[in-house]
């Protein structure tokens, strides 16, 4: 990438959020390099306040997000210092249609054009306290939302659902960024643990019918009576690129290398078998929201923290942080980029954590082997996914 193709988009970008009446949104995502930055995204939209028109900007970070509502004399110099920080991945989206840019680890900038992503949407009726948009609308009858009883006939979200109704459109939100420079490049899914595969048939209807993108997507789950009403529910939908199969995750030959490996509330070392397949398939990504973790619970034992260790829910909540920090960490050195979050909000459902995992680093990573083997040694634990990832992962602590 030269200096010219920087200027480029960059200018492409400000013109369009400065200039473009049909301006809806930009999105920064996937930081490659958080010591100069602290922002997992940021966004900009235009909001009306008291009759006047600003760009909000979205400043999303781990520990409490910002927000800053910009004039237009401001708002330039805001977009230069923004576009200067080291984020891979932007989306424009415009009435007239939305730019994907990805900038590899090289400088390399990639741009694709799709159809609007928002279509009907009208900036100047956006304010500053709107009602929430999701990627599956609501009020708008939708086939799959009512097969699987989230709406009614008139396209309504029922009372006893709105919770599952937030919690799929929450899903569908934190996994769009990983597609973000997707055009028409068929992909290939995997949902481990599928169970009854609400969230994965949520992850397909986006990428198909809304996204326009090809995806085959393969649940797999032990529980055979599970998959055949998965089966049946597809059949009824004629979503023929949905598969299914009743196996062990440890037994299951995926068709080809995954672009992602899903683990959703799969319980106690599911996750860890899950997180460790798709590193042993290779697969681009890496999504888990963990559920009931009992494993590392049986081994925890340092006197220091005898008194927590004694009392049975604070034992536990001890051992679901100690065991998903092991997981980022076991991720980081075999090479991925990962990001612990909240799923959706805590009173739409307990098990809110998800840790998702791009790959694109190096593994075996000093820092994080010394973090992971540190934390090992004082907690007296032995984590399962080591005997799963097996050699693969354990040369990298060999001699430490």
């Amino acid at each position: 990438m030269n200096r010219n193709d920087t200027a480029d988009y960059k200018e492409l970008i400000v013109q369009a959020v400065e200039k473009d009446p049909g301006f809806l949104r930009l999105t920064l995502s996937g930081p490659t390099d958080t010591t100069r930055t602290d922002c997992t995204k940021i966004s900009f939209r235009p909001v009306m306040i008291r009759n006047d028109r600003r760009i909000q900007a979205l400043y999303e970070k781990p520990t409490q997000n910002a927000v800053a509502n910009l004039e237009a004399r401001e708002l330039r110099a805001c977009l230069q210092k923004t576009l200067a920080l080291p984020f891979s991945r932007l989306h424009l989206q415009q009435q007239t249609g939305d730019v994907h840019i990805r900038i590899t680890r090289k400088g390399k900038v990639l741009m694709s054009r799709s159809a609007p992503s928002r279509p009907g949407t009208e900036p100047a009726a956006m304010t500053h306290d709107r009602v929430r948009r999701y990627a599956l609308e609501e009020g708008r009858p939708n086939v799959f939302l009512q097969a699987i009883g989230i709406q009614n006939e008139k396209g309504q979200v029922l009372p006893s659902m709105r919770n599952k109704f937030r919690q799929v459109n929450g899903f569908i939100e934190l996994l769009a960024p990983l597609f973000a420079d997707q055009t028409d490049r068929s992909l290939f899914l995997v949902d481990c643990g599928c169970g009854s595969a609400w969230l994965t048939f949520s992850l397909y209807h986006y990428l198909h019918h809304l996204r326009g993108l090809p995806a085959r997507v393969e649940g797999v789950d032990l529980k055979s009576d599970v998959i055949a009403k998965c089966q049946a529910l597809r059949d009824r939908l004629g979503w023929s690129d949905l598969a299914f199969e009743a196996a062990a995750i440890a037994d299951y030959q995926p068709r080809a290398e995954p672009d992602l490996v899903l683990s959703l509330h799969a319980c106690d070392t599911a996750t860890d078998e899950a997180i460790a397949r798709g590193i042993l398939w290779n697969s681009r990504g890496i999504v888990a929201a963990p559920c009931c973790q009992h494993e590392l619970h049986r081994q925890l034992s340092a006197p220091l923290f005898a008194p927590l260790l004694r009392h049975g829910i604070l034992r536990e909540r001890l051992a679901d942080l100690l065991t998903d920090t092991l997981r980022t960490l076991v991720l980081r050195i075999m090479g991925y980029r990962v990001q612990a979050m909240e799923f959706v909000a805590p009173d739409a459902t307990p098990k809110n954590l998800m840790i998702r995992a791009e790959r694109g680093l190096p593994p075996g990573d000093d820092g994080a082997v010394k973090e992971y083997l540190d934390l090992k040694r004082y907690w007296q634990i032995e984590p399962a996914i080591e005997s799963m990832l097996g050699e693969r992962f354990t040369r990298f602590l060999a001699g430490r």
